[in-house]
């Protein structure tokens, strides 16, 4: 019955997201960016509803928010296969470049030159982030004008609230997503009733290290990224703190150097921030333990999306529920602002980080014709030089 509805085949979406997955650099905010930009304004396979549905339900269930709104987006009109299809063709490019990446540093045992790239990517992956957040909270909340503001002043509160929460806390909390939506229905469209939902958001070469690995290790990386992927809400972001704890503090799999190249690896890579489990999961324990850590990690976030999705998009439908959705999303627009900002702190590091932010983010606005993994290679390019400099 919803494939009567499409505006495109399915073959169509798998390849966008194959496309997303391999060029789509700049983590969640950007992520989220692209896909309004192409599959709602551009291609309009999407409605501006269906899209918010979306946003909403991936931050009110654990997992990276990137990954869940694609899931989302596959089950809108292809329901659980067009979900599975698109899953795996966001996270299959990224998996693949983050497990070669790790076959190199198995051989070249550190990745000096990666942080020189990361040097530059970072500071244009700030100005690409900048810009799609912008877009978002135009779109989210209201354009930037006083009588748009004002009309639209408990959404705008909201999203300075999702600002400055992340911004202190360095985390996203679930129930200040919720709290905000409930108020938010509450005020615009209370309903006659007030009732409990029924069911809670709840190849080988020598060196690589390609295929050592023990059991046991592969039972406890399972273990903990399964924990990961369904104990942690929000961005990218969110996730790195709890890795941290985990893998450095907790198992020492990795040394604080490996974590940082592992952070960084994700960074100059496209795709969902979070695969940079698949590149802890190499070298703990090879191919087999990228694999583990990669399907431990992302199964919860499929597993609550393709769950709750049916009746998440019937409910939506309703008044008091539009108003709940659009309550979270400006609160969720504002921690993602929040995490550009924390992001910010840490690439924008000197005059040269400063210019090339500056740089991409005039580029974006006044170039159609240079996208962004141009401008992602150029920074890479520029990062290089400088270090060798």
């Amino acid at each position: 019955m919803e494939k009567l509805h499409a505006r495109y085949r399915l073959t169509d979406l798998i390849l966008y997201f194959l496309k997303l997955g391999t060029w789509g650099f700049g983590g969640p905010v950007a992520l989220v960016g692209y896909m309004y930009r192409d599959l709602v304004e551009s291609k309009k396979w999407l409605t501006e509803e269906e899209y918010k549905e979306g946003l909403a339900l991936a931050q009110l269930a654990p997992g990276p928010l990137a990954a869940q709104l694609g899931i989302y987006i596959g089950f809108v009109h292809y329901r659980f296969l067009g979900a599975t299809l698109v899953g795996l063709a966001f996270v299959l490019p990224s998996f693949v470049m983050v497990v070669l990446l790790g076959m190199a540093y198995q051989l070249y045992s550190g990745l000096s030159w990666m942080q020189a790239v990361f040097y530059g990517v970072s500071a244009a992956v700030i100005g690409i982030i900048a810009i799609s957040a912008y877009k978002l909270t135009i779109k989210s909340v209201s354009g930037i004008n006083l009588d748009a503001i004002l009309s639209k002043w408990l959404l705008w509160l909201f999203y300075l609230i999702g600002v400055v929460f992340t911004v202190i806390t360095q985390r996203e909390d679930i129930l200040l997503f919720a709290g905000c939506g409930v108020i938010y229905m509450l005020v615009k469209a209370p309903p006659m009733w007030i009732k409990k939902p029924s069911a809670l958001p709840v190849l080988i070469f020598t060196g690589t290290g390609f295929w050592q690995y023990e059991s046991k290790t592969l039972q406890e990386l399972g273990w903990f990224f399964l924990k990961a992927g369904a104990l942690v809400f929000g961005s990218g972001l969110a996730i790195v703190p709890f890795l941290h704890s985990g893998a450095v503090d907790q198992y020492h799999w990795l040394n604080e150097q490996e974590f940082v190249d592992a952070v960084a690896v994700a960074m100059i890579t496209p795709g969902p921030v979070v695969i940079t489990v698949a590149f802890i999961g190499y070298l703990v324990a090879g191919f087999p333990g990228a694999c583990v850590a990669a399907f431990a990690t992302f199964l919860p976030c499929y597993l609550f999306t393709v769950a709750l999705a049916p009746s998440f998009k019937k409910i939506a439908r309703n008044a008091s529920i539009k108003e709940f959705v659009n309550g979270i999303t400006a609160v969720v627009v504002g921690a993602l602002v929040g995490a550009v900002i924390i992001i910010a702190s840490r690439a924008i590091v000197d005059v040269p980080t400063v210019l090339i932010a500056v740089v991409a983010i005039l580029i974006l606005i006044f170039s159609k014709k240079i996208k962004e993994p141009h401008i992602i290679l150029l920074a890479a390019i520029t990062g290089l030089m400088i270090k060798g400099l």
